[in-house]
């Protein structure tokens, strides 16, 4: 069940008043941001209180870096399903823009305690806010007006969960190792558009989602698994996707491509949710469409095998 989408710029109902707010971006909402919502959820229940996971969209890094390539691991929407399904009640989106990049550390805090009543944070002990990044954990304890929680960060081997970590592993070609980090594999929602339908007349109808603000896993062929957002149920679809811009067929578009196995319906304007489970091999070029038509029936094959247990 997703968590009710509150906006900094609005108050909160009074039924969301006086919880206990997790503070982070929570992109890709990994072990270590889990560990972060998991503290600041166990005290709002503890204390009866609503629990409230905050984000930021879009992400500080975008305001003040623009031409940064896109890096996302989750959409709005996915957020806030998953912080509902680890138990909030509500996510909080602070608009990340000029005017909330310039608001002081303490006015920041002055928020939550006022607009939203918020009673506590939990915070990673390195989370910054603020104009100038200048707010800590330490400004946060020491507001009277609230009190503040720390987790320590997580390791996972020897070295410490991060969203960083888990796009270097995307783009080398590792969406298992992201999967271990984030506790799921990496997955991308959008609408089916209509292409040129190619794969069609060669036997692999794919439905084509645009990758918008994603981070760009390495190009390639991947063993999927995907679902219909909002149809009932949990039917699980299985299927072999090429990601990337398609060297066979001019002009590149790049786009994430799924063919579902034994699947004929017709997904165009539905939205989809299709996760990266396996990296099969690069995208190439090959020597005709005969020669392309073989190479993706050892790719089905591959990922069939691949898929069985799941």
């Amino acid at each position: 069940m997703s968590a009710t989408r509150l906006e900094h710029t609005e108050p909160a109902p009074e039924d969301l008043r006086g919880g206990i707010v997790a503070l982070g971006n929570f992109d890709g909402f990994h072990r270590g941001h889990q560990a972060v919502a998991g503290e600041a959820i166990a005290w709002a229940k503890a204390e009866g209180r609503p629990a409230i996971v905050a984000t930021f969209d879009p992400h500080p890094v975008r305001h003040f870096r623009p031409d940064t390539p896109p890096f996302r691991l989750t959409t709005l929407d996915q957020r806030q399903e998953l912080f509902g399904a680890a138990g909030a009640d509500a996510m909080l989106v602070f608009n990340f823009g000029a005017e909330l990049a310039a608001t002081s550390p303490d006015d920041f805090v002055a928020l939550l305690v006022e607009r939203f009543g918020a009673h506590g944070v939990v915070t990673g002990a390195d989370f910054t806010f603020g104009k100038g990044a200048a707010g800590s954990v330490a400004t946060l304890a020491a507001h009277p007006g609230i009190e503040a929680r720390v987790v320590e960060a997580v390791n996972a081997g020897e070295e410490i969960v991060s969203s960083s970590r888990i796009r270097e592993a995307l783009k080398a070609g590792d969406p298992q190792e992201a999967a271990r980090l984030m506790t799921r594999p990496l997955a991308i929602r959008g609408i089916v558009q209509h292409g040129d339908k190619v794969g069609r007349t060669i036997g692999y109808p794919t439905a084509n989602l645009p990758l918008d603000h994603y981070l760009r896993p390495r190009y390639g062929i991947y063993a999927v698994t995907a679902s219909i957002v909002g149809e009932p149920g949990d039917r699980l679809l299985k299927g072999a996707a090429n990601l990337g811009i398609r060297p066979q067929f001019d002009p590149p578009k790049e786009l994430l491509e799924p063919f579902f196995f034994d699947f004929d319906e017709d997904l165009y304007g539905r939205e989809i949710e299709v996760a990266l489970h396996h990296f099969i091999r690069p995208e190439a070029k090959f020597d005709g469409l005969d020669a392309l038509t073989a190479q993706m029936a050892r790719d089905c094959d591959e990922a069939r095998r691949l898929l069985a247990h799941y």
